[in-house]
């Protein structure tokens, strides 16, 4: 329906050309002849540039084919013809573009558009998949500082290498653009809503430009009340994400080395709860860049229809009927960099950041505690006899890691010889920097009870073991004795331990403090 329209616009407008070709050879003056020319051009060459802007290339290259063949051949035409190659993106439209540009050269050899968008294709491809074409450009660059050496063309062909493109049309480069322009307009304005109305002033004055009508709408939104947090993300931002990096940073660094308690989700919903703000301000960006596409879709739409009366009413001498591209008074926005100066030094503050957490990491896991083990030949009132000879429960941990180690049973001195045993303690120290939690909680360190051993009833996680240590404990009736027993296993990157006793006691406080008075009696920080 839409291609129907568009095509019945097109043959009305050709229509208006013939008629106009006719008033021309019926004796209008070849100053008016010029003008209404130039006009008509200017119109089919922001018609162009304004399809491109709102994503339709594809339909800019066959307005600006048909402009070619109707009218002949015409700087500014293989100019936009050029572009709307390049904004697909594309390698085989990038070497359609470069022949555009060479085609225009031949027949315009010193035209300093068409020698500034060559030369920014040049300059933006990559030197290994054509060197041929990034040669090119300096050579382009050097023929425009001769002929045009203060030209804003200039300029921009001088930036390309080192700035966003603009006619990119991925997410990436349309947000930074447009993020930078809205940063650039309220840093240079008095107050934001000065800055929006100057940014509509100039997007009324160009209304088939797409960067000023997203600068209209970006800084319209942004200059409203309430939108200050907004403001301050956007020309801030690089700050406000250094800030946040920190703030996870110092979490991430606490929690290695003296709040293991902390789980590193706290980091990381930290940096997501910081981060929030941002997703506010993308979508507000994002709806801006809606509106401008919406604006310039509009304007290409009417400038067909305020076409067709113009070329008579020129022809006619009328001045109010002017039909051609953009108003003056629009300015030509800045090429935006693709990094600053400022985005560098926080950028090296990052890694600095990021290679202090790294070294933290690392310190801390190379690092654990030290303990002396301590042997005790009675204990509470009771006779202590070694077991190592007997029963090595670490037989399984390597000698590379371990230090010292201890196990003993304890009894009443004049207790039977077949007697159970109040506590059974087995401690061992060394460096166990690969320790985590579940080693302790899934039976890595000790094996679990048997139906030999006996009956287990229950089995929990403890709040805390030995100097802070992780710690599982359970009850179980010993098979034979039927004593009620709870063995306790403990485990950090310094120590590792089990204690074993009677305990007819369900309650899990008084388990766990048993077990952790009597690690804390064989185990010791060492001595500095």
């Amino acid at each position: 329906m839409n291609d129907n329209k568009d095509h019945a616009r097109d043959t009305e407008r050709d229509d208006v050309r013939g008629d106009l070709r006719d008033d021309v050879r019926n004796g209008t003056p070849d100053d008016v002849r010029d003008d209404v020319r130039e006009d008509v051009r200017d119109d089919v060459r922001g018609r162009i540039d304004a399809l491109v802007a709102v994503g339709r290339p594809a339909e800019a290259r066959a307005v600006a084919r048909t402009a070619l063949a109707d009218d002949g051949p015409e700087a500014g035409l293989f100019l936009a013809l050029a572009r709307a190659h390049m904004a697909e993106d594309d390698d085989d439209h990038d070497d359609a573009a470069e022949r555009v540009f060479r085609e225009g050269l031949d027949a315009f050899p010193d035209d300093i558009g068409l020698l500034a968008g060559y030369a920014e294709l040049c300059t933006q491809s990559d030197s290994m998949d054509r060197p041929g074409r990034h040669a090119w450009g300096p050579v382009l660059l050097a023929r425009l500082r001769e002929i045009a050496p203060e030209s804003a063309e200039l300029k921009r062909a001088e930036a390309a290498g080192s700035s966003v493109s603009t006619h990119a049309r991925n997410s990436a480069s349309v947000n930074r653009v447009q993020s930078f322009d809205a940063a650039r307009a309220f840093a240079e304005a008095p107050t934001p809503q000065a800055a929006a109305d100057q940014a509509a002033q100039w997007a009324a004055a160009a209304p088939r430009d797409l960067r000023l009508a997203v600068l209209a709408e970006t800084t319209a939104a942004l200059a409203a009340t309430g939108r200050s947090w907004f403001r301050l993300l956007l020309y801030r931002g690089v700050e406000y994400r250094f800030a946040t990096g920190v703030a996870v940073a110092v979490l991430i660094v606490l929690r290695i080395t003296v709040l293991p308690a902390i789980p590193y989700g706290m980091a990381a919903g930290v940096g997501l709860l910081l981060g929030l703000p941002f997703l506010g301000l993308r979508r507000l960006l994002r709806a801006a860049r809606e509106r401008a596409a919406d604006r310039i879709a509009a304007a290409v739409s009417a400038s067909a229809s305020v076409y067709e009366a113009a070329p008579r009413a020129e022809a006619r001498g009328d001045d109010d009927a002017a039909v051609g591209g953009d108003r003056p008074g629009a300015p030509e926005l800045p090429p935006v960099p693709r990094v600053t100066r400022r985005e560098y030094a926080f950028a090296g503050a990052g890694l600095a950041l990021l290679f202090a957490v790294g070294g933290t990491a690392y310190a801390a896991s190379l690092e654990y505690p030290r303990y002396d083990i301590v042997a005790h030949d009675t204990f509470r009132g009771l006779q202590g006899f070694d077991l190592r000879e007997e029963f090595d429960p670490f037989r399984a941990v390597s000698d590379g890691e371990l230090n010292d180690s201890t196990a003993r049973v304890y009894a009443a001195a004049d207790a039977a010889p077949d007697a159970a045993a109040e506590y059974l303690v087995a401690v061992t120290t060394g460096d166990f920097h690969e320790m985590r939690e579940s080693f302790v909680d899934d039976d890595r360190i000790f094996p679990a009870v048997t139906d030999q051993d006996g009956v287990v009833h229950e089995s929990w996680q403890a709040e805390t073991g030995p100097h802070g240590a992780w710690m599982r404990c359970i009850r179980y009736t010993e098979a034979g004795t039927g004593t009620p027993r709870a063995m306790c296993v403990w485990g950090d990157k310094g120590s590792i331990g089990t204690v074993l006793f009677t305990a007819a006691d369900e309650n899990h406080d008084v388990v766990e403090e048993t077990a952790r008075s009597v690690g804390t009696a064989f185990l010791r920080p060492a001595a500095d």
